[in-house]
């Protein structure tokens, strides 16, 4: 994958910035990426075109900050599962219901939609989004996976299919509904009740016990 576009982002935690990321996020979730123009989020912001480049370079580098900033986000839950004291069971479900509350935030709202509605249109986004977003997730399951498995307490054949499989099953849907607008921030408890549902038949799987 090519690297991120080199912009200047040291001044990220001033407030400013701040309010220029907040901003954009509003404008990309109403009207898309490419309908969204920089001269907008300034309005809505404040400050200056003139800062927005400083800080972000273009359009491109505010998304990629975006895109950053959720990535860390969601890697959240997977630190916190990969130190996990719990029963698999447990901390699976602990990790599903943070997932499905980062996949509904704003942000990676409109990370998802800039990557999924406009992914065609923006190969390079969607490419490195998934470089740098899900793949690393996936990687982190697995490995999450192995370990449970050589200490006995899960058996998987393949951790890193199985990853994939529980990235898809937990909140793959849940991605695709939030982003045609059928599930919004508010139905939160509903969508971390269905994520921890899924974790208990990726679990159990499907067929009937003897």
């Amino acid at each position: 994958m090519p690297p991120r576009p080199v912009v200047e982002l040291q001044r990220r935690g001033e407030l400013r910035v701040e309010k220029f990321l907040a901003a954009a996020t509003e404008v990309f979730n109403e009207k898309g990426y490419q309908a969204a123009r920089l001269s907008d989020i300034v309005k809505r912001a404040g400050g200056s075109m003139a800062t927005l480049y400083r800080a972000f370079g273009d359009k491109e580098g505010l998304i990629h900050a975006l895109m950053e900033q959720s990535i860390n986000d969601f890697g959240r839950s997977l630190d916190t599962l990969l130190q996990s004291p719990l029963p698999p069971a447990e901390a699976l479900e602990d990790a599903a219901s943070q997932m499905a509350e980062e996949v509904l935030s704003p942000r990676r709202l409109a990370c998802h939609r800039v990557v999924i509605s406009e992914g065609m249109n923006q190969p390079a986004l969607r490419d490195w989004f998934h470089a740098h977003g899900v793949a690393p997730m996936e990687v982190l399951l697995s490995q999450y996976f192995a370990r449970e498995t050589a200490a006995g307490r899960m058996y998987i054949e393949n951790p890193e299919q199985a990853a994939h499989f529980f990235y898809m099953l937990v909140i793959g849907g849940l991605v695709l509904r939030s982003v045609n607008g059928r599930v919004v921030l508010s139905d939160l408890p509903k969508a971390q009740q269905q994520a921890r549902d899924a974790v208990r038949l990726f679990m159990a799987g499907a067929l009937p016990r003897n």
